[in-house]
């Protein structure tokens, strides 16, 4: 009888023993699904904001003949488009898969808030700015209404070539357009015959702090249906009258900017 006892007991203890190894696993298992989701939240992707015209036509006329002046006597022919022409890079080097790294893609929202731009432009809804020549500066441009933060101003036009053609020309209006490993394939855009007003926008000094607290815009290159293109969207919010500032050596430290004021 004692013996049956002990069994018994003995019978017992071997199956709490499985009881609570089993407890245990599924304890450990729960606690490592927890953890294996990831440690930090991932920021969601801003999307790029359509700008809003204004709505008086007399205002929205005033800003297109601000443009169209400072274009006229610079002797620059408008263009929202890359301009491909014979003598320069063709259109075909424009190939955002050999970019070095790698370049995003523009995504399906950001895409359709760029064609909504153009065709607005199309229609003679322009951006809400200004073209204003400065003493100092030479042409700028200038806020004519409130502005959120990531609108889009415009896309950098021009005609496109290669930089090794440009490096002792004395245009001074070249956006970097694509950077393969290949440094003889550079390719850049150049708005001293072709242009809009992306290439009116002022550069800041980048090597003061009085310069670098100016910054209220920047310039974003991306793949669009294979293509490198370039954008520039504003930073925070800017107010009405304010002048827009970007880094010229937002992608290369080579643009010099000490005598910018």
């Amino acid at each position: 009888m004692f013996l049956y006892h002990v069994l018994s007991i003995q019978g017992i203890c071997k199956l709490c023993s499985e009881v609570n190894f089993w407890l245990n696993f599924v304890g450990y298992a729960k606690r490592r699904k927890r953890r294996s989701g990831p440690l930090t939240v991932q920021k969601k992707k801003r999307r790029i904001l359509p700008f809003v015209p204004s709505e008086d036509p007399a205002q929205r006329l005033k800003q297109m003949a601000s443009l169209a002046s400072a274009l006229t006597a610079l002797n620059i022919e408008f263009s929202d488009n890359l301009t491909y022409l014979p003598g320069m890079a063709p259109r075909s080097a424009n190939e955002a898969s050999l970019e070095s790294g790698g370049m995003q893609a523009l995504t399906k929202e950001d895409t359709g808030t760029m064609e909504h731009c153009k065709a607005m432009c199309k229609r003679g809804e322009c951006p809400p700015f200004v073209v204003v020549f400065d003493s100092w500066e030479g042409y700028t441009v200038e806020a004519d209404g409130p502005i959120k933060d990531m609108t889009f101003i415009a896309e950098y036009t021009g005609d496109v070539d290669y930089l090794k053609n440009r490096e002792h020309d004395d245009c001074d209006s070249m956006m970097t357009l694509l950077l393969p490993s290949e440094s003889a394939h550079n390719l850049v855009i150049c708005a001293d015959k072709r242009g809009n007003i992306a290439r009116f926008i002022s550069g800041i000094n980048n090597h003061t702090q009085e310069g670098k607290k100016k910054l209220n815009c920047k310039c974003l290159r991306y793949r669009v249906n294979g293509e490198s293109r370039v954008f520039l969207v504003t930073t925070r919010d800017i107010a009405k009258g304010e002048r827009l500032y970007y880094n010229y050596n937002g992608y290369e430290d080579e643009y010099p900017t000490h005598h910018f004021v």
